[in-house]
Parts: C-alpha cells; sequence; structure tokens
C-alpha cells in the first residue's frame, strides 16, 4: 500500500486538531450559561487537550490510509477506529482529475480525484499526493482502463498485457503514453468574450464576503455613488424617496461587481485551457489559480450539447459541453467543457468530427404552443401584479400599477420560448433544442438512450399536444432537466417516441452484433 504525501499528514493533523480544540471551547460556552457547576476557564485546559487529541487522530488517521493500484482495481483502505476496504474496478473509472491551488503547486503536491459512473458524488479523493505520483496514477489508470476494454480474446491478465505492451514500446522506441493530440485550445479573444459574455453565479458569492470583511467601507461608498443621484448624504437621516434611490444604486452597484467578479472567475477557470485525445480518452488541462487535468474515456460520454446564451448567439459564437454518466471533476455532475467557446461554425465542426453529425435543420412546435405559452406568462404576470398590489396595502408604493407592464412581456417572452424550440430526426442521433437565456442543443445518440417517454399534462390534452421525454445516464440535474421535445402536435410526438424506440432498438442490435461499444471518433 502506498501512503500519501507527507504534507498530507500535516494538514490532516492540523485540521483535526483545530477541529478538536474547538469542540471544548464551544460546549463549555454553552453548558457554562446553563449549568453553573460549568465555568468558562474550563475552555483554557480542554481546548489544549482536545487539540492534541486531534492531532494525534489526524496522524494515526494519515498513517492507517493506504491505496494501491492494481491489475482490475484500485484500491484503498481507511479508518482509525473503524477501517473501511474499497476496491473501484477500472472499468467503472470514469475521470481521473488532477486539481492544484497555487500553493499546492509551490509545495509539488496535488489533489487527484477518481469519478465513477453512476456515482452522485466523488467516489475517491487522494489529498495530497506529489506531482509526479499524481501524473503516473492518471496515465496507468487510463492505460489499464484501456487495455480492459481492448482484452484479446485469449484473456490475459492486465499485468500481462501491461508488461508485454511496455515491451513492445521499449523495442520499437515508441512512448507508451504519448503526448496527447491537441483537438482544441482556446485562444486570448475567445477566453476574454467568454468571461465577458458569460453570466456566472461564482462571483455573487463573494459579495457576503466583503461586507463581512468591509462592511462600513462599503456602504460609505453606496453612499457617495448614490448621492450626486439624489440619495441620502447620512443613512441616519433620510426620507423615504431618498432611501429607495439608495437601494435602486446599490443592486444596480452589487450586480455589476457580481458581473466583473464572475467573468475574473470565468477566465481564471479556463485560462489556457486544451483539450486533447490520448488513445480511447480526451484529456483536458485548464485553470490559472486552481490548475485542473482529467481524463474522459469516449466510451464513457452521453451527450454532446452545444450551450449559447442571447450574447453569445449575437455575436455568432457558442460553447460545446460533454455530457458523462455520473458524477463530474469539481462537483460538475457529469457536464464539462470540450469547447467552452469559439466561433459556432467551429465548434459544429468540431462536433461533425466527434459525431458524423452535420448541421441540421430543426423543426419547430406548432404555433398553437405559442399561444399556450403566452397564457402561461400572462398568468405569471397577473401574479406579479397582485403581489405589488398587496404589498402597496402595506407600504406605500407610488405607480404600484406600473408592474401591469408584466403583462406586455407576456407575448414577447412567449414568442422568444417558442423560437429556440426545435427538433431534428437525424441516422444515428436524435437532437433536441431548448432554452433562451440558455440555449441548449443536445445531440443524443440512440444508442445512449434509457428511456423515451410522451407525456402530457391536462392542458396539454386539451389542445391535442403531448411531449417526449428522451433520458440517458447523464440526463437531469438540479441545474438542468432531460432532454424534452416539447409541446408536438400528440400524432408527431407519438411518430418521434416510436422512431426513437425503433432506431435505439437497431443501435443495440448493431452494438451486439460488432461486440463492442459503439464510440465517438475524433480526428
Amino acid at each position: 500500500m502506498n501512503r500519501l504525501h507527507p504534507l498530507s499528514g500535516a494538514a490532516t493533523a492540523l485540521h483535526r486538531g483545530v477541529a478538536g480544540g474547538s469542540v471544548p471551547f464551544f460546549l463549555v460556552s454553552i453548558l457554562s450559561g446553563v449549568f453553573d457547576a460549568v465555568e468558562v476557564g474550563w475552555v483554557f485546559f480542554l481546548a489544549p487537550v482536545g487539540f492534541v487529541v486531534g492531532v494525534a487522530y489526524g496522524a494515526a488517521y494519515y498513517y492507517r490510509f493506504g491505496y494501491e493500484l492494481a491489475a482490475d482495481t484500485f484500491d484503498i483502505r481507511s479508518g482509525v477506529l473503524s477501517r473501511r476496504s474499497r476496491e473501484i474496478p477500472l472499468r467503472r473509472i470514469q475521470n481521473v482529475d488532477i486539481s492544484q491551488g497555487i500553493v499546492q503547486r509551490l509545495l509539488g503536491v496535488a489533489v487527484v480525484r477518481i469519478e465513477t459512473a453512476g456515482g452522485g458524488e466523488t467516489e475517491a479523493e487522494l489529498a495530497f499526493v506529489a506531482d509526479d505520483e499524481a501524473t503516473r496514477l492518471q496515465r496507468e489508470i487510463r492505460r489499464l482502463t484501456a487495455e480492459q476494454h481492448a482484452e484479446a480474446p485469449d484473456a490475459r491478465s492486465s499485468e500481462t498485457d501491461a508488461e508485454s505492451t511496455a515491451d513492445r514500446a521499449e523495442s520499437t522506441g515508441a512512448d507508451p503514453d504519448p503526448r496527447p493530440t491537441l483537438l482544441f485550445d482556446l485562444e486570448v479573444r475567445e477566453l476574454l468574450l467568454l468571461s465577458l459574455s458569460s453570466v456566472s453565479l461564482s462571483g455573487a458569492t463573494l459579495l457576503p464576503l466583503a461586507f463581512v470583511v468591509a462592511g462600513d467601507a462599503v456602504v460609505d461608498l453606496l453612499v457617495s455613488l448614490a448621492e450626486p443621484l439624489g440619495g441620502p448624504a447620512d443613512l441616519d437621516d433620510a426620507s423615504a424617496p431618498q432611501y429607495g434611490l439608495f437601494a435602486v444604486v446599490s443592486i444596480l452597484y452589487g450586480a455589476l461587481a457580481a458581473y466583473l467578479l464572475g467573468a475574473a472567475y470565468t477566465f481564471a477557470t479556463y485560462y489556457d485551457f486544451r483539450l486533447g485525445s490520448t488513445g480511447d480518452d480526451l484529456v483536458y488541462e485548464r485553470g490559472l489559480l486552481q490548475r485542473y487535468s482529467g481524463s474522459i474515456p469516449v466510451d464513457k460520454i452521453q451527450t454532446f450539447s452545444i450551450v449559447e446564451n442571447p450574447i453569445q448567439r449575437a455575436i455568432g459564437y457558442a460553447g460545446l459541453r460533454i455530457e458523462t454518466a455520473g458524477h463530474g471533476p469539481d462537483g460538475s455532475a457529469g457536464s464539462q467543457s470540450a469547447v467552452p467557446l469559439a466561433r459556432r461554425r467551429r465548434v459544429e465542426g468540431f462536433l461533425e468530427r466527434a459525431t458524423g453529425l452535420e448541421a441540421p435543420s430543426f423543426t419547430r412546435p406548432p404555433t398553437l404552443a405559442r399561444r399556450r405559452y403566452v397564457a402561461r406568462y400572462s398568468l405569471l404576470a397577473a401574479a406579479v401584479v397582485a403581489a405589488a398590489f398587496g404589498v402597496s396595502r402595506v407600504w406605500t408604493i407610488p405607480y404600484w400599477y406600473a408592474s401591469a407592464l408584466a403583462f406586455a412581456g407576456a407575448p414577447i417572452a412567449a414568442h422568444l420560448r417558442w423560437r429556440n424550440l426545435g427538433y431534428a430526426v437525424d441516422d444515428d442521433h436524435l437532437l433536441v433544442r431548448a432554452g433562451f437565456w440558455r440555449r441548449r442543443t443536445h445531440a443524443i445518440p440512440y444508442y445512449r438512450v434509457q428511456t423515451v417517454s410522451t407525456r402530457r399534462s391536462i392542458f396539454q390534452r386539451r389542445l391535442g399536444l403531448g411531449s417526449v421525454v428522451v433520458d440517458t445516464a447523464s440526463s437531469r440535474t438540479f441545474a438542468r432537466g432531460t432532454p424534452t421535445v416539447h409541446d408536438l402536435e400528440v400524432t408527431d410526438a407519438r411518430a418521434i417516441h416510436e422512431e426513437t424506440r425503433a432506431r435505439l432498438e437497431a443501435a443495440r442490435r448493431s452494438r451486439g452484433a460488432e461486440g463492442r461499444e459503439l464510440s465517438v471518433t475524433f480526428s
């Protein structure tokens, strides 16, 4: 069994020590207010004891943690008081990701995360191992997994195969793990456009930290920005309109700050993004402050998705994401970026090389669906007006009835939703398009479909409409729903349902006849 890097032991011991010292502090603080027998001074004795106990536990955990890469499994032994043994079959491993922050790069260590198909969280995490050990694990797991998928009929062991492969490479002078073939690299211009055209909520999470660190300074800055526009010079002595103007200015500047922080976060995340291929895997690298590298087995890809927002569509750019089963790197729920942002023609060309899929012609739902969306958004507008009226009964809100302008936006919103819906039936893929603010065009291989169903709500039945839901192993997450062909005439919906099911069965028979997984090919 291999051990983690010694820095891992130091970090674990320190973390456990701080946690162990904090427990007596909080317990004594709470109990001293309830029981007279408990004195606050006990903290000065119990907290150091808790720290020492925590450090000892952390050190024991480090020495009792071990990992080993076997011929068919990745094995982990862990636990201090209760031992745990895990054997992760290599065939189930989907991603092997390496991440390094600035401090970790300076210290020469990295975090290795192993993701498996169907897992809802990271299957195994090694924090920390040395740089060269992280790279070795990533390459060896990738190589052994590829050998298992291409195992010869004589069923030699993976260890023997590995030795034979190394011997052949040594005799021919070939590199057993050649450098990846570059498929895509993000240019500086594309990185800047991606940062400025994306709206990342990650930047907004930093705003509360700014108020915690420098709350008074932030408030004073907002007051100085609002005062020239008629805002209050002092929040302690201001009228209601001045408070209202101050709130509006604060919201606008807060949104601007969140946008700029989000742009900076996106820039740092996708800095120096490169995607390549080696053997049967895709490999990627990205990141400025936090560096990530990982591999994606091609035969685990479920769906390709072209993603674009209104700004990107207006300038002719789009991104391409790969959907895989299970948990993805960095908590991405199985969705990874293949092309963060590029001209749409470049993205479509990349997709065509990968799948053989040419640019399709999409069919939109009938105009009856658009009328349904007008009714839906009109009900939403009515709810906005009702809420504004209710608030005006409690607090004086001038011109509350201006909220009725929401009714004017209902037809526009309905048309934009309808206009961005569509589907296309290809020989090997079903394409589903939906969304305005974040439009996704899913290219779903038939052999990856798990279930296909036709669903009709009460309102759809009254209008003679139906939706076709296509589920794959990577379809549903918290952030995105299952690919759905929305609001078709019921006869068309049932026809797509039957055709998808028939093509699914044909693809499965073809895969069985070939005796292998169908996969995409990059060239």
